[in-house]
């Protein structure tokens, strides 16, 4: 059975763009092993990172068991998680927002101002933008 979850935190002061592109790259290898897929976007000034993650129940519950112990990670939220007939994210191991393709007008689509925040919209939203994301070529990676 395939699952989709999306959580929020926040990045501790310690994750800067090195340690984002080693996290980056060991989920890719990690999660091509276990056959999970998805995007992250992690916004610099706010220092949010929002995932999704795709995959058999039991790999990606193991996997956010492990992100929610990450000390990379405070706040964590989960924002939705589902049973799916297929996945949205299948060609990314991990996905990465280019949050310079990231147009602030899309922001306001799904939020009260064009910044990034999880914490303040519904998860019906956050994936409604990650599936704007995708669309637009906002997410680059394998």
């Amino acid at each position: 059975m395939l699952v989709r979850l999306m959580y929020a935190s926040r990045a501790v002061p310690a994750v800067d763009q090195e340690e984002l592109l080693a996290i980056l790259k060991k989920s890719k290898s990690n999660n091509a092993r276990s056959g999970v897929t998805g995007a992250l976007c992690m916004c610099p000034t706010e220092r949010v990172f929002m995932q999704v993650l795709e995959g058999g129940r039991s790999a990606v519950n193991t996997l956010y068991l492990r992100i929610v112990a990450d000390p990379r990670h405070a706040d964590v939220v989960l924002l939705s998680y589902e049973e799916i007939e297929e996945r949205r994210f299948a060609g990314w191991a991990m996905g990465q927002v280019n949050m310079s393709r990231l147009n602030p007008a899309l922001l306001l689509k799904y939020s009260e101002s064009a910044k990034l925040d999880p914490y303040v919209v519904s998860g019906k939203a956050s994936m409604a933008l990650f599936d704007e994301l995708v669309a637009t070529a906002a997410i680059m990676g394998q």
